[in-house]
């Protein structure tokens, strides 16, 4: 029984591992949006096999349906049944290898999608490849034909024997994590550590490379100073720009961006691209590398659930901004303000009295990509508040280890026992136990009460420690108005939401409704004039269109609290308080 286990194990694997897998990628009419697609599987033996399109793309939690883009899969040599919406059932026709071919429409222009035009093709490999059903780690081979005017080809793909336009993965995880431009972009390049980082700039834009790769090359810099470590042998930054150009995704050994044309020109907006830059480029240790255990090996079919991307995306908010504070690219003081912002934005949100941030984390496939007119009223931001919470638990691992250690220290435990020794990812009971290891004690209230629950944070318990304070200028204040966002859309205006038990909350008044008359009087571009001469207990009469009719809404206005926080220095800081605030911003 023993022998007969073994041999049948060994069988399957041998065949599989003298497959090979080969994609041709070719663009003959790049204007139409069309990248054409040869797949040819050989050495299988003539056996069926089952080929599938990954549904969404690491990084951005979302089912997306890539398979809703490709278009007349056929084959020469064998029959092709559709089993599902990105599932094919391949019977080949007595032939070692397999010929598939078929095309994918690609004109969305993001981060996680594939864009081609005359221009250049943009390719996220999650939306191009189809790939064989097995657990196998077989190796991919990727050939391009570019377009007859494009001239460069920028990927982390290794070339094979030097041959730019010929790559390969080492199975279907680096495939699909290493994005391919194709065009004629602008190439530069620096050096962090020995590594050598390629800066590819697709789109037109007015910038300075020299500003520009200078800036990069510090926040990189720095970032690989929080580790300690680069696992890198080389980088690419893909960058698109376009007219509204926003936004990032990370890879294991590149990132894509993209960003608004003119934004270089800006210095409010350059600094927010270099912020960009630390963000998806310290991913390529947080959670590419240092990763919940939920988060690889990936299931491409189905949504991949864990509960910690408020460490994941969270911490890496944090760090953004810290690095490019320790970078020089931000004052400590603006650094101080960011961290003000991100407090209101989690505090001003009723949400956050509703959701768990670990809830938040859980639920992005359904809620955090999907937002509403209500978001605001029932969940919370696991960026913003996975941030807040970052900077919390740094103060408080610089506080108890008399400023020896900072959040730095965590992260280089994660990213050496999990990621180097174990080669795993970690779960929510080791991130726990591991950060109150560098703290020193248990932490059962922070995570219970701030990770697991909605309990209002206790600031000032930690900014204390820091020197700091954290100050509710609206503290003794109360709003009075409809508790409603109301925007001229088409002339007319109109709800665009309403916060929770505010009286618009209250009293009916719903998102879309176009606010005719106050009182009798007809609204213009401005109602604050209807309710700042108005007391809490007075009423308002409204006359309001909703989908088409006439309705009448009365309602009583009563005071309610929003909160404006500013976080700052105490005056007269005691000298431990001073050495943790140093040591926090690196001075």
């Amino acid at each position: 029984m023993k022998k007969l286990f073994i041999l049948f194990f060994l069988t399957p694997f041998v065949s599989f591992a003298t497959m090979k897998i080969q994609y041709a990628l070719s663009f003959p009419e790049p204007q139409t949006h069309y990248v054409e697609v040869s797949l040819t599987v050989s050495g299988h033996k003539n056996k069926a096999m089952d080929l599938k399109m990954p549904v969404w793309t690491p990084g951005s939690y979302l089912i997306r349906e890539f398979a809703r883009h490709v278009e007349s899969l056929s084959s020469t040599n064998a029959k092709a049944v559709k089993l599902a919406k990105n599932h094919w059932h391949i019977t080949p026709n007595n032939t070692d290898d397999i010929k598939i071919s078929y095309k994918v429409y690609a004109f969305e222009l993001s981060v996680r999608t594939s864009f081609i035009d005359a221009d250049m093709a943009l390719l996220n490999g999650a939306s191009i490849f189809l790939r064989l059903d097995t657990k196998e780690n077989l190796p991919y081979e990727v050939s391009i034909s570019p377009s007859a005017s494009w001239k460069q080809i920028n990927t982390s793909l290794q070339p094979i024997s030097g041959n730019s336009w010929k790559r390969i993965a080492n199975d279907f995880d680096e495939l699909i994590d290493s994005p391919i431009l194709v065009g004629n972009q602008a190439i530069h390049s620096f050096d962090v550590n020995g590594i050598v980082h390629t800066v590819a700039m697709a789109g037109q834009a007015e910038y300075d490379p020299k500003r520009l790769t200078t800036d990069m090359q510090t926040i990189c810099t720095e970032a690989t100073k929080v580790i300690g470590e680069h696992p890198c042998k080389d980088y690419t930054f893909i960058i698109v720009n376009a007219s509204n150009g926003s936004g990032g995704l990370e890879h294991a050994n590149s990132c894509v961006l993209h960003n608004s044309r003119t934004a270089y020109t800006n210095e409010g907006q350059y600094k927010n691209f270099l912020g960009l830059v630390a963000h998806e480029y310290f991913h390529l240790w947080n959670v590419k590398r240092i990763r919940p255990i939920e988060l690889g090996p990936f299931d491409y079919d189905n949504e991949n659930y864990t509960s910690m991307l408020w460490i994941s995306e969270g911490f890496t908010s944090y760090y953004d901004d810290l690095i490019c504070q320790r970078a020089g690219i931000l004052s400590a003081d603006r650094l101080i303000e960011i961290s003000s912002s991100n407090i209101n934005t989690i505090e001003n949100a009723p949400g956050n009295q509703v959701q768990p941030v670990c809830e938040a984390s859980f639920d992005a496939w359904i809620k955090y990509y999907r937002s509403n007119e209500n978001s605001n009223n029932t969940t919370t931001n696991y960026y913003s508040k996975g941030s807040v919470l970052a900077l919390l638990l740094d103060i408080e691992i610089i506080s108890a280890s008399n400023g020896q250690k900072t959040l730095d220290d965590l992260m280089k435990v994660l990213y050496k026992k999990y990621y180097k020794e174990l080669k795993r990812g970690f779960t929510e009971s080791e991130f726990q136990k591991e950060t109150e290891v560098i703290v020193g004690r248990k932490l059962d209230d922070f995570f219970q009460n701030y990770v697991q629950g909605t309990k209002t944070i206790n600031y000032n318990y930690y900014f204390d420690k820091a020197g700091l304070k954290l100050t509710n200028l609206n503290a003794g204040k109360v709003d009075l108005g409809l508790g409603a966002s109301v925007s001229n859309v088409g002339g007319k205006m109109t709800v665009t939401s309403v916060l929770r038990n505010a009286p618009a909350w209250k009293y009916g008044l719903n998102v879309n409704d176009e606010i005719i008359a106050i009182d009798g009087y007809r609204v213009g571009a401005d109602i604050s004039q209807f309710v700042n001469q108005k007391n809490a207990g007075d009423s308002l009469k409204l006359i309001i269109n909703r989908d088409g009719l006439i309705r009448e809404l009365n309602m009583t206005l009563e005071p309610y609290s929003t909160f404006s926080f500013r976080l700052e220095k105490v005056l007269k800081p005691d000298e431990i308080q001073s050495a943790i605030l140093k040591k926090w911003l690196n001075n």
